[in-house]
């Protein structure tokens, strides 16, 4: 009884896969029509901003300068440290350059929320929020204006849904004096 059942049910589940539609150009373009009332799709970067501030260093000094972080109004962006392993998390990574280093990062304390997608409350970041970066100059650094190139990986929700992580590529200007 229990072959023949599993027989029934694998009959079931080959009839279903053969009567999956073939990506082809025909279906695509019937497939484009029929979705296009719905809305666009979200991507992360398109609902979160970012903004380095110019920080001046003396060669051989350190300084604090901030990223200013928008978030749009009804999204919410994975703190760092996230609340599950399995969220990515609000990241910002500079590559150190011409003399200057990355001292360490700090991100804000994050709010803990229930949304309806998740059994546990979550930290996020809504809102406008900054990123502190601590960077260092070399002793022998080269005065003048520099750019560091920085990456802000991020992945935006909504009170119902988390949408693909995306990341916003950044330049930070430094000014060695």
């Amino acid at each position: 009884m229990k072959t023949c059942l599993a027989l029934l049910l694998l009959t079931f589940v080959l009839i279903g896969c053969s009567k999956a539609p073939t990506n082809n150009t025909a279906t695509t373009s019937s497939n484009s029509n029929a979705n296009a009332n719905d809305p666009p799709a979200i991507n992360s970067v398109d609902v979160v901003k970012a903004q380095p501030q110019e920080v001046t260093l003396a060669p051989g000094g350190s300084a604090e300068t901030v990223v200013l972080v928008q978030i749009a109004n009804g999204y919410h962006v994975n703190a760092n440290p996230p609340s599950q392993p399995y969220l990515k998390p609000t990241e910002l990574e500079l590559k150190p350059a011409e003399g200057i280093s990355v001292g360490f990062i700090v991100y804000p304390d994050a709010l803990v929320k229930n949304f309806s997608f998740s059994e546990t409350p979550l930290k996020v970041y809504e809102g406008n929020i900054q990123l502190k970066v601590n960077l260092k100059a070399d002793k022998k650094a080269v005065p003048g204006k520099h750019n560091l190139s920085a990456r802000l990986r991020v992945q935006a929700c909504d009170d119902k849904v988390c949408y693909a992580p995306g990341a916003l590529d950044l330049v930070m200007p430094v000014n060695i004096k």
